[in-house]
């Protein structure tokens, strides 16, 4: 897990080392343990390091292979390396470290871009070939490693931070209206290529792209997983597969423990990080580091759920560390979560993870998490009411339970500059709800949230907020095999008892049936669900500011109403109006946006 940059020029120029440098610095958090640069006439690449793999200095980076003539810069994951770096010494490949990145670099000098189709992992990385000067940028199938992008006729840059590209300058930072409907509208998910800037743009998931010398680029889109039933399993029973899923999750969390330094886990005191938990202990894993965090209560709402993961981790015998935060921290921390975002997410869970990742990295660099079983496995609210719903209208039912607001109602809060020309949210959902590939409504709406909303919402936020402290965190419930598998599942056994039902059933036995039948829960912070005091006057200062005013994002009635009445006005999803305005303007100003 680390931070890469790069730039690529066009122009006949030399790459700017200069440029490099500030580029790396501006992600150092991502990797504290190091860093590097390399260049060649109009190539040059940064790396820092974060030390899970290879922990000496034969596994840094950026790799150089003159042998093979290619120079790779990688950030992530690939958990199978061990039996690839075998595969490729068969075919008379010689290795000079123990890392997944040489592995990389051979695999693509054995297999060109299809590489990819070789690796269980999360990754992104880019690779230069020294005599042809082509270019190969490639993500992971479910984006959980990031790629930002800024191409123009003289030169591209990469970064896994916006905040790295803007630190190389030259950046078009006007904000891309199409983008800001889309954070009003689709919950802050602007989904790739977009970013609320218009000069950065971001590699689709499941992308390699290839930039030839003189910048011309052509993308393979390598995985589309498919959300249909499958011939081969027709027959099966229901315990066929709870049996089928928890044999995919033991795999990918197996899979997720290499590594040469200790793995903890996230443990919120859900079902999804109880099951991890309990079949890692399963395994025989001894010394199991867990991790729960809580905030203080506000009126009826519980700050912690400190009962639940002290229950599983009392059956498992973990190492467990409750972290309570209080108020007095919590305020402080919202502008350097703010920071720590590489484009503005509303969700509350930010701060959580935030505060969270802060105190884990004291102990492990690793740690695996329960994120994505929701969208995988049909947790939401959302996806019982598409069961009776027609595949053609399953569009606007989702629309209607997910979308903060209809286009109708965004002219009411933005400015009427600002107001992009049509309703791109409502296009993309239709474009994307009508593709082949998802048998029913449910389906539909599952394939959405796993390939779109998971990526650039919850997988985003939690890179973004563990990688801020250095902190690698891993989700085998996004294992690329899983989440094939779950496709395939028929969504009844999804939605039963209440929602993940498979998923709850396959896990009865191994996790307390308290946790299986309690009411579903998410990071709880009041603080910021209800604002008041601190966060408040946080909120309040962002939209004030002399730069909001100028910039007039927003309609001044609605953002004096909202003030005046900070805590009535919520999204369908729950979140708070005025933090979600308010959040975008923090995030500019954090940014130097203008």
């Amino acid at each position: 897990m680390c931070g890469i940059a790069g730039e690529l020029r066009f122009d006949g120029r030399a790459a700017d080392p200069g440029t490099i440098h500030r580029m790396t610095c501006a992600q150092s958090g991502r990797g504290p343990d190091g860093s590097g640069a390399w260049a060649q006439g109009p190539v040059a690449m940064g790396h820092c390091r974060l030390k899970i793999v290879d922990l000496s200095p034969s596994g840094g980076q950026p790799m150089v292979d003159s042998r093979l003539g290619l120079s790779i810069v990688f950030n992530g994951m690939i958990y199978n390396y061990r039996r690839l770096r075998e595969e490729l010494r068969g075919m008379g490949y010689e290795f000079f470290s123990t890392s997944d990145t040489e592995v990389a670099l051979k695999a693509y000098h054995r297999w060109g871009r299809e590489c990819v189709y070789h690796f269980h992992g999360m990754f992104a990385f880019a690779i230069t070939e020294h005599t042809s000067g082509r270019t190969v940028l490639a993500r992971d199938r479910l984006g959980i490693k990031p790629m930002y992008v800024d191409h123009s006729r003289e030169r591209l840059r990469f970064a896994s931070t916006v905040q790295a590209l803007l630190a190389a300058g030259d950046v078009d930072t006007s904000i891309d209206r199409t983008a800001l409907s889309y954070y009003l509208t689709f919950h802050s998910v602007i989904p790739a290529p977009r970013t609320i800037l218009k000069g950065v743009r971001k590699m689709p998931p499941a992308t390699v792209r290839t930039i030839e010398p003189d910048g011309s680029a052509s993308d393979l889109e390598y995985w589309n997983p498919q959300f249909t039933r499958d011939e081969d399993r027709s027959g099966w029973s229901e315990q066929d597969w709870q049996d089928g899923l928890v044999e995919k999750l033991r795999t990918a969390v197996k899979r997720r423990m290499v590594a040469d330094v200790p793995v903890g886990v996230l443990l919120s005191g859900g079902i999804d990080s109880s099951l991890v938990v309990a079949l890692l202990a399963e395994s025989g894993q001894e010394d199991l580091r867990t991790f729960s965090i809580g905030f203080e209560s506000r009126g009826e709402e519980a700050g912690d759920e400190f009962e639940f993961s002290s229950l599983v981790a009392r059956r498992f015998g973990t190492d467990h560390h409750q972290i309570a935060i209080d108020d007095a921290r919590l305020v402080p921390a919202i502008d350097r979560t703010v920071a720590a975002m590489s484009e503005p997410m509303i969700s509350h869970d930010c701060v959580a993870f935030y505060l969270l990742s802060e105190e884990v990295s004291q102990h492990v660099k690793v740690v695996q998490s329960g994120q994505g079983a929701d969208e995988v496995l049909g947790g939401y609210h959302w996806y019982p009411p598409l069961a009776d719903v027609a595949r053609d209208d399953a569009r606007q039912t989702y629309a209607d339970a997910f979308f903060d607001r209809p286009w109708s109602r965004l002219a009411k809060v933005l400015s009427p500059e600002w107001m992009a020309t049509h309703d791109a949210p409502t296009a993309f959902i239709e474009r994307h709800f009508g593709r082949p590939g998802a048998e029913t409504a449910v389906d539909a709406a599952l394939r959405t949230d796993s390939t779109v909303m998971l990526v650039d919402d919850p997988v985003k936020r939690v890179d973004n907020m563990t990688m801020a402290w250095g902190l690698e965190a891993r989700v085998p419930f996004l294992d690329h095999e899983l989440v094939e598998f779950a496709g395939r599942i028929p969504p009844e056994l999804k939605l039963a008892d209440g929602g993940k039902g498979v998923l709850k059933r396959a896990a009865r036995g191994s996790v307390p049936d308290e946790v299986i039948d309690r009411k579903k829960g998410y990071f709880p912070v009041p603080a910021i669900r209800t604002l008041e005091g601190g966060t408040l006057d946080r909120v309040e200062a962002a939209l004030t500011d002399p730069a909001a005013v100028r910039r007039g994002l927003y309609n001044s009635e609605v953002v004096e109403s909202l003030l005046a009445d900070p805590n009535t006005h919520h999204t369908p999803l729950r979140s708070n109006v005025l933090w979600q305005l308010g959040l975008l303007e923090m995030w500019l100003q954090t940014n130097g946006i203008g």
